[in-house]
């Protein structure tokens, strides 16, 4: 299905994954795959690294999904370096492959030149693309704390309202405050934007991911951390991932309560945390 309707319908979850680059890789999605798929989310995502041969990773990953019918699935999509002809060709593929939903981002710059000319200066470029084309429930992406590139926060969100003007939904960079959701919500709504949101969720299971975490531009809060070092302190790494998971959980309870359209989990592949995670939250009502 396509995920505007899945929203219209009602609240969703939804986990992401990445594709993988060897075989080792390969086996550890295949059984995260599989450990999820028992939980029956309302769609998955699939990201996209850039570069030809993480393009066909992703769209071969995306094709197996929709091809095995249980769960619809997103393909993200970036702008850099792409040309216009070559993007319509992607979007024509996928939609020839029964792929009916498409997360429009910008992209990373990369450190080889050579993959830096686009057709397309921001992600707008390519939701107007995907329009055209047509077909696509058309997802982009939304940073609470506002995009690291992005010179103050008014600016932001008024870039991220004109997308979401063009496009179906909005799935956000994950974060670890309920309110930093809810106030994006709000700014949007005052710019006279109401598109979905979708909250994404990324429980915090380890201390070495704390530096790495404020790096993609969500550092975890500092009454976070603390709880997180004096769990390390009490029991070592596995109070410390129970600890992240606890915090997880009252983050989404909290989301929840607040109204969000639905859950995304950022997997990384593993299956252990978002199935522990989704257990607490849904086992009594699924």
């Amino acid at each position: 299905m396509r995920i505007d309707e899945l929203l219209n319908a009602g609240f969703t979850r939804s986990f992401e994954y990445f594709p993988p680059k060897n075989d080792d890789e390969a086996e550890v999605l295949a059984r995260t795959l599989e450990d999820l798929e028992p939980l029956h989310p309302s769609f998955v995502s699939v990201t996209y690294r850039g570069g030809r041969e993480s393009r066909q990773r992703t769209y071969d990953l995306v094709a197996a999904i929709e091809r095995r019918g249980h769960v619809s699935a997103m393909a993200h999509l970036i702008c850099v370096g792409h040309r216009r002809e070559e993007m319509r060709d992607i979007l024509h593929a996928y939609r020839e492959a029964g792929v009916s939903n498409v997360m429009a981002l910008g992209g990373d710059i990369p450190d080889d030149p050579a993959l830096v000319a686009s057709d397309f200066a921001h992600a707008i470029d390519l939701v107007e693309l995907a329009r055209e084309v047509g077909g696509f429930s058309i997802g982009v992406a939304a940073h609470p704390l506002g995009h690291p590139r992005s010179t103050d926060l008014g600016t932001d969100r008024r870039f991220l309202a004109e997308k979401l003007s063009l496009a179906d939904f909005a799935v956000t960079q994950f974060f670890f405050l309920a309110d930093e959701w809810s106030r994006l919500v709000e700014q949007l709504a005052d710019l006279g934007v109401e598109r979905p949101v979708l909250p994404g969720i990324m429980p915090v299971t380890s201390l070495s991911s704390l530096a790495r975490m404020s790096q993609m531009g969500a550092p975890v809060p500092e009454s976070l951390a603390a709880s997180l070092e004096a769990a390390s302190e009490r029991g070592g790494p596995s109070a410390v991932r129970d600890a992240g998971i606890d915090a997880a959980v009252t983050l989404c309870e909290e989301l929840m309560e607040l109204g969000a359209p639905g859950l995304h989990f950022y997997t990384l592949n593993r299956s252990s945390a978002t199935r522990e995670i989704h257990q607490r939250l849904f086992a009594k009502g699924s």
